[in-house]
């Protein structure tokens, strides 16, 4: 029995790729008269969620690695959106907070992004979009912990091999 070599139109990561590419353009053309990048405004809207966190957590919570916060970090503050403070619990690290024109810019975009996930959304039944939703985190939840295994196995090679 010959086997039928998967179409990418009917793979499940790439229509999770494609979808999260095209959403995000959208939100780019969006936020563009207000001088911020889609991921400006994840690592901001993070940041207004919980005051006072630190870069590593902030790269925990947006899934973005830390050179990557670091440079939106500085981009954020050039445009005196966020504020860094020194920890006095860890002078290696610093806590961000937002400022109040963070919060103003937030408070101007967030039905931005909430307007374009609905309009997105609208052929979709909400009992459907919270079950989409759930099958989403299951497949990040399980996603993580692959990562965790590959990373674990690395060591393991990298160890045996020094």
């Amino acid at each position: 029995m010959a086997m039928n070599k998967p179409r990418l139109e009917q793979s499940i990561g790439f229509q999770l790729s494609i979808t999260s590419r095209k959403l995000s353009h959208l939100f780019t053309l969006r936020l563009k008269p207000f001088r911020i990048t889609p991921e400006q405004w994840l690592v901001l809207s993070c940041i207004r969620e919980h005051n006072g966190i630190i870069q590593k957590s902030i790269a925990e919570r947006t899934g973005k690695d830390r050179p990557t916060v670091t440079r939106i970090l500085d981009s954020l503050a050039r445009k005196n959106w966020i504020r860094k403070q020194a920890d006095p619990g860890d002078r290696r690290s610093f806590l961000v907070f937002t400022t109040p024109a963070g919060d103003q810019l937030l408070e101007q975009t967030a039905g931005i992004e909430q307007h374009l996930v609905r309009q997105a959304t609208e052929e979709i039944a909400n009992h459907e979009l919270e079950e989409l939703f759930r099958q989403l985190l299951s497949i990040r939840r399980k996603t993580d912990s692959l990562i965790l295994e590959e990373q674990e196995k690395e060591n393991v090679r990298h160890f045996h091999t020094n």
